[in-house]
């Protein structure tokens, strides 16, 4: 391709005579070609650059002069990489007292109770990540028993898709949430619910997965329904 071949020499050029660290280019989101052309001369997505009205969103790419050749073996899964999807992960625990009730954690930042646990950090593990969340949010050390599912959350309000991964935290006596230390800038309080306060107050994600736990072991992977999406109902 003649354009990656031109940009190729370009950056070599840049790095070579001109002493330059860092190259950048803004292709729009819609142009396959453009997008092609500067992975081929090595440079790596970094993310989008959002425009305004009904103007086309920017793709960032970027090359450093360190950055490996674009056609040795290192260079080019790291431009592979960088182009391929990225998928949200959560990470939540099923905690249970005696009396066989589930805890939810009221939140700040939304108005339905929701499973503890949180978004899984990169290169962390799901199981990882959920024991980081609740020695951060609660203020306890649990231990993973296994896993209960893997759920598909599909694109919902302002949120993408995500997988969340449910783990089975076992059962604990129900004072332990009197030792629990709340971040509070996150987690308002904590309840020990039945399966018809979880209906009154729980995410309806989170509702029909326990739901569905309380009818009979649930396979390792299944996909949440999709439900009502406040902000495009309300565009309509």
């Amino acid at each position: 391709m003649v354009a990656s071949r031109a940009l190729r020499i370009a950056v070599e050029y840049a790095f070579e005579q001109l002493g330059w660290t860092r190259i950048e280019a803004r292709v729009p989101a819609d142009d396959p070609l453009g997008l092609r052309a500067a992975s081929i001369a090595g440079l790596r997505r970094e993310g989008i650059a959002r425009s305004p009205g009904d103007a086309e969103d920017l793709v960032l790419l970027g090359r450093i002069v360190d950055d490996p050749p674009a056609f040795s073996r290192e260079g080019f899964v790291a431009i592979l990489n960088a182009g391929l999807p990225r998928k949200r992960v959560i990470g939540q625990g099923v905690l249970r007292d005696r009396d066989g009730r589930v805890l939810l954690c009221e939140l700040t930042y939304k108005r339905e109770w929701d499973l503890p646990g949180g978004v899984v950090e990169v290169g962390e593990s799901p199981a990882t990540g959920l024991v980081r969340e609740l020695e951060e949010e609660l203020g306890i050390t649990v231990e993973v028993n296994g896993l209960v599912t893997m759920n598909w959350l599909p694109p919902w309000s302002r949120w993408d898709d995500a997988c969340l991964f449910v783990f089975d935290l076992g059962v604990v006596d129900a004072e332990l949430v009197e030792q629990m230390v709340l971040q509070r800038t996150e987690i308002a309080a904590v309840h020990w619910c039945d399966l018809d306060l979880v209906r009154e107050r729980a995410t309806l994600a989170t509702t029909e997965l326990l739901e569905s736990l309380a009818d009979s072991p649930l396979p390792a992977y299944r996909e949440a329904p999709r439900q009502p999406d406040p902000v495009r109902d309300q565009a309509r």
